[in-house]
């Protein structure tokens, strides 16, 4: 080894003490993913701000930001009586998640551990009843339901989310069940387990957070679902999103009163998002492509 060699060693920091300095491409990708996560949240800061004022500040033309803080939106909210409605959304939303969960587990098991012949025509048979728009068959939909007198009827709106999400719970589940240790299968075989029990005691354990995912993509859809709901339904089986547009009237639009029973309306779904949001974390990774 030269002398020249053993300078330029000597001189050079050690690597414990060398930091790499950051590449730009990863600093603007930082830069720009923080500013769509501000873009999807002012929105819903704004609609916070704006049902803590009055009617009168919250439809100023420029908004007044130092307006003093009143609660006569969600006084004006509760009062118009949401409960029902509310509750027929929770009754269709878990109930129709339930039973998609129910079905879809040991199809999604029959697709992927343990499949069928010409499995995937038979996922995408699942993919192409979503091809055909919601409002294609809303007429013969009401036309049944009337013939049957199935109309402001809560049982209509739990079959009809159950088949509309059935499709989105199989696919989800299916690229979950594949992840499953083909090796625990074949113990729980040893062991004289049937279908039932393996997919209760086996599967349904390892799978949980995929199980978890689908049922709250599925609970969402269903919550939020509007055209279906209003069309179908009147008093009785009023859902949640058709009372909201109750706030819209002839007399106009009252903001401050809409951003408060927003908020309210959405704090179901929120907090079954927070509730599941580590097991969502797991199921999304769990069934990632690799």
């Amino acid at each position: 080894m030269t002398s020249t060699t053993v300078k330029k060693a000597a001189t050079r920091p050690p690597l414990e003490i060398r930091h790499a300095k950051p590449k730009r491409s990863g600093v603007l990708l930082t830069g720009l993913a923080w500013f769509i996560s501000v873009m999807f949240v002012l929105p819903v800061v704004w609609m916070v701000l704006t049902s803590l004022h009055t009617e009168q500040d919250a439809a100023a033309n420029p908004p007044k930001l130092g307006a003093p803080i009143s609660l006569d939106g969600y006084r004006s909210f509760f009062d118009s009586g949401p409960w029902p409605p509310i509750a027929n959304s929770l009754t269709a939303s878990i109930v129709s998640t339930f039973l998609v969960l129910v079905l879809a587990l040991p199809a999604a098991y029959a697709l992927s551990i343990k499949p069928v012949k010409k499995w995937s025509d038979v996922m995408f048979f699942f993919l192409s009843t979503k091809f055909l728009p919601v409002v294609a068959g809303l007429l013969p939909v009401y036309l049944f339901a009337q013939k049957v007198n199935l109309l402001d009827n809560i049982w209509l709106l739990i079959i009809l989310y159950t088949s509309m999400n059935l499709p989105i719970a199989v696919w989800m589940l299916r690229s979950f069940l594949s992840e499953v240790p083909v090796e625990m299968l074949e113990a729980a075989q040893v062991d004289g387990a049937g279908l039932v029990r393996t997919l209760k005691e086996i599967v349904a354990p390892v799978v949980m957070p995929g199980i978890a995912s689908a049922a709250l993509i599925c609970f969402i859809f269903s919550w939020n679902e509007l055209l279906f709901a209003r069309v179908l339904t009147g008093t009785r089986a009023e859902t949640a999103p058709v009372f909201l547009t109750g706030f819209v009237t002839s007399q106009g639009l009252f903001l401050a009163k809409v951003c408060a029973a927003s908020l309210v309306v959405s704090l179901p779904v929120l907090a079954a998002g927070f509730a599941a949001q580590d097991k969502l974390v797991q199921g999304l990774s769990m069934g990632a492509v690799k």
